[in-house]
């Protein structure tokens, strides 16, 4: 059962990593550690895992059980869970829901199946969020890719999916474009129940928060939840010199993270966690390979840029 039933998806949720060992293995004990760390930030909302930041495309149905229980048992009774549902078809992705709610999440992230790459349709969409729903009644995110991809969900569809299915209650908005990323804010948050659109354009942090977004799921709070929990109280309480102030400090270290090539972005964040100590490792299972000398060069020099590293630790280390 949901250990936080009444959960609404708000606020500040970092989007964990997953560690794994020098044979590709789920590091359960450097997990462990990094729940740990993410979540001694004051602040957050809730904690997001089996999801792109712990690179669930690699990880298989036990693997992604196993996940949730360790993130249970590590922070479950501290704070909601949400397990991603990611999967191409939607009889896996109904298998996965009814494993989250077993395992005791609080509220599932939904990705879109891959083949909407292709094209898709609106029935096509909640007819795979009705599967979903029929096997857990947690309350759904969806996320919205952007439109190019063919995965994104266009503004008619978006509305249909949440008339039709009714436990969505938040979109994971990865829209690039800024008049559409405020148009679902504006629409979403206006129905009746709302449907709380969470900020994940973390390389445009501060601007996607000021048109109103109601919280933010990000891959980067797993290195800078602390900043990011500071931005959002500053938006909160309209102060907008401090928000300026945090924001510069994120910018060098979202600079680095969603360089060219994307894919990378998440890699980056674990090469970030050990030169920051707070990791012994940084293993990526493939296709991804770890950085190069250089790129993490660039890394350590944009967290000392944010404050967050000083200068010359990594030679003392």
């Amino acid at each position: 059962m949901a250990r936080h039933p009444d959960y609404v998806p708000h606020g500040v949720i970092p989007a964990c990593i997953l560690p794994f060992d020098e044979n590709l293995a789920i590091d359960e004990a450097a997990f462990r550690q990094h729940l740990r760390d993410v979540t001694a930030v004051p602040g957050l909302s809730a904690i997001t895992i089996n999801a792109h930041s712990t690179e669930v495309a690699s990880c298989s149905f036990d693997e992604q059980r196993r996940v949730l229980a360790i993130a249970g048992d590590e922070v479950g009774g501290k704070l909601p869970i949400v397990n991603g549902i990611y999967a191409e078809g939607s009889l896996e992705a109904s298998r996965i829901a009814r494993m989250a709610q077993d395992g005791g999440a609080s509220a599932m992230l939904v990705f879109p199946p891959g083949p909407f790459t292709l094209g898709q349709r609106p029935a096509m969409a909640i007819d795979h969020f009705r599967r979903i729903a029929d096997a857990s009644d947690l309350p759904l995110v969806a996320f919205q890719y952007p439109l190019r991809s063919g995965q994104g969900y266009p503004l008619d569809t978006l509305l249909q999916l949440v008339a039709a299915v009714p436990t969505i209650r938040a979109i994971k908005d990865w829209t690039p474009e800024v008049p559409l990323h405020e148009r679902q804010i504006r629409t979403l948050q206006a129905l009746d129940p709302p449907v709380n659109v969470l900020s994940t354009n973390s390389a445009w942090l501060l601007s996607s928060l000021v048109l109103g977004c109601k919280g933010l799921l990000s891959g980067a709070g797993s290195v800078i939840a602390y900043l990011q929990t500071r931005l959002w109280r500053a938006v909160q309480d309209n102060d907008l010199a401090e928000a300026r102030r945090i924001n510069d400090r994120i910018w060098p270290v979202v600079e680095a993270f969603y360089a060219d090539p994307f894919v990378d972005m998440h890699n980056r964040m674990k090469e970030a966690l050990v030169l920051l100590g707070r990791q012994k490792r940084a293993v990526v299972r493939p296709p991804l390979v770890k950085l190069g000398t250089a790129e993490i060069a660039r890394l350590e020099a944009a967290l000392i840029a944010a404050g967050l590293l000083e200068p010359g630790t990594r030679d003392a280390a």
